[in-house]
């Protein structure tokens, strides 16, 4: 019988990632259906999947079409109601599912929801990706409650409410599916990050909320497909957040913004090459291009209605970098 939520995982090349946290998976995820959507791995997952874990079910696209478009592919053959994309290197706990679920059930206005993501390195802190739920400042960067850029709080309970945020994690990801397809899913062409802030910046333009919950955790690794000096992460970030802005902001804010962060984006650049290597300010580059490339298109999916206030922090970039906040 189909239980009311589907946990789906996507893999690829993974198999490590799949034993050591399928398990705990499967150990506290007895309400709902678990999903492996495999984006055509070459090492043998699935071999281990099917001798290992007979009763996950397997989904197998028929390409990498990365973290968006291999989500969106996989997703068409699960029909629950409701999804929760997990990340393979998340370790779950007791009652990780049913405060998600509570809030999902109880307001039909939610169309999305995330849990605390700790370290799972470090227990005691929050994890970068996430973190206690996501936020956006007045120049369209995200930042999170509990990691504001590179820095991390310690979790002190400081966070452990129900609250609305901007955006949930991809990390751990928990979705209404009529939702999720009204909005036509995630944009494919992000490929990877920052397609769980597009399609919620959707949802909040559409009229629904995005919620984060405390009393569920999960624990993060992090950086398992890029890890966060990699120039590839900096080229998808900084290309797919201005397309982001794009799509979604109101018209008039549109213009002086994008023209604001291409010059911050320049600064970026430099401060990213004289720390990390050359290969990070031509990422930044590449990134401009990237987002010019795709402008005819994402001009085309811009939504009818944007929200003027849509952020939670004026001026965070200045007041972190320059105020110390």
């Amino acid at each position: 019988m189909q239980k009311k939520l589907a946990v789906a995982i996507l893999n690829w090349n993974g198999r490590n990632w799949l034993e050591k946290f399928l398990p705990s998976v499967v150990q506290f995820s007895q309400n709902a259906d678990i999903y492996v959507i495999d984006n055509l791995s070459t090492d043998d997952s699935l071999e281990f999947l099917s001798s290992q874990f007979p009763g996950v079910k397997i989904i197998k696209n028929t390409s990498n079409h990365g973290f968006a478009g291999g989500y969106n592919e996989g997703l068409k053959e699960i029909k629950n109601e409701y999804y929760c994309l997990l990340n393979s290197d998340v370790e779950v706990t007791e009652n990780w599912i049913e405060p998600a679920l509570e809030l999902l059930e109880k307001d039909s206005s939610i169309s999305a929801v995330q849990p605390k993501i700790l370290s799972y390195n470090n227990k005691n802190y929050f994890e970068f990706a996430g973190a206690a739920g996501g936020l956006i400042d007045n120049l369209g960067y995200p930042y999170c409650r509990g990691r504001i850029f590179d820095d991390l709080e310690e979790d002190k309970g400081q966070y452990d409410d129900e609250t609305e945020i901007f955006w949930a994690s991809g990390c751990c990801f928990f979705i209404r599916s009529k939702d999720f397809w009204e909005q036509n899913g995630f944009d494919a062409r992000f490929f990877a990050h920052q397609e769980e802030i597009d399609l919620c910046w959707r949802l909040i333009n559409s009229g629904k909320k995005i919620f984060y919950t405390g009393t569920s955790k999960v624990y993060h690794v992090g950086g398992g497909t890029l890890n966060k000096q990699s120039a590839q992460k900096t080229y998808l970030n900084i290309r797919n957040n201005l397309s982001m802005m794009l799509k979604n902001l109101p018209f008039p804010k549109l213009i002086w913004l994008i023209f604001f962060r291409l010059c911050l984006d320049g600064v970026a650049g430099i401060y990213f090459g004289l720390k990390n290597g050359f290969p990070h300010l031509w990422a930044v580059v590449r990134a401009h291009f990237g987002f010019y490339g795709q402008l005819p298109g994402t001009w085309k999916l811009r939504q009818k209605h944007q929200k003027d206030k849509f952020y939670q922090s004026e001026w965070l970039i200045f007041k972190h970098f320059l105020g110390g906040k």
